[in-house]
Parts: C-alpha cells; sequence; structure tokens
C-alpha cells in the first residue's frame, strides 16, 4: 500500500508562482511513474504532467513552458513547478504514483486558486 500526501497549493494572483509536493510512503514497493493531474469544476480530470524514474517528462499542452515537474527517488517525492500562472489553471491538484507492478495510487488533491 502507497500512502501519498500532497502540499503546496493555495491563493496566487495570475502570472504567480506555486510549488507543489507529494510524498509516497507505505512498505515493500518501488515506484515507476509520478505525476501531477487536475480537476476543475464540471470538469474531467486531466494529466497536467508526468515524469518516469528515469526522467522522461511528459506535459499537457497547456501548461508547456510555464510548469515544471522533477522527481526525488530517493525520497519517493514528486515536484511541480508552476509558473505564470492563469485563471483557468484553478483545480484540485491530484498526485498520482504507479509502481513497478502497475499498481495506480492516488492522492488526496490539493486546492490551486488562481485569482485577483
Amino acid at each position: 500500500q502507497v500512502q501519498l500526501v500532497e502540499s503546496g497549493g493555495g491563493l496566487v494572483q495570475p502570472g504567480g508562482s506555486l510549488r507543489l509536493s507529494c510524498a509516497a510512503s507505505g512498505s515493500g514497493f518501488s515506484i515507476n511513474a509520478m505525476g501531477w493531474y487536475r480537476q476543475a469544476p464540471g470538469k474531467v480530470r486531466e494529466l497536467v504532467a508526468n515524469i518516469n524514474r528515469g526522467g522522461s517528462t511528459n506535459y499537457a499542452d497547456s501548461v508547456k513552458g510555464r510548469f515544471t515537474i522533477s522527481r526525488d527517488n530517493a525520497k519517493n517525492t514528486v515536484y511541480l513547478q508552476m509558473n505564470s500562472l492563469k485563471p483557468e489553471d484553478t483545480a484540485v491538484y491530484y498526485c498520482n504514483a504507479v509502481t513497478v507492478t502497475a499498481l495506480g495510487y492516488w492522492g488526496q488533491g490539493t486546492q490551486v486558486t488562481v485569482s485577483s
């Protein structure tokens, strides 16, 4: 069993920055990919960015050039640096982890609100 704990959400003005963190804990697991998804009110959950154990990354077109995903394998932690935030980035952001045995886990979500 893997537990994911997110932190770093909040309220920020347009053009501002936030950094999300997600730490995985538990025992007997090895994580392959970690990533961030988001869900705005009335919309489906969508991929924001993910990163595999080797460091290869994938981004949604809407965040390319503004968001950067990174991870610390030793700490089983993934980060999402969000710059030049826009009101349309407002959503609940969820951390996701997939183990090497293809089991998927979700965090509880953290609210990001971009508003003046």
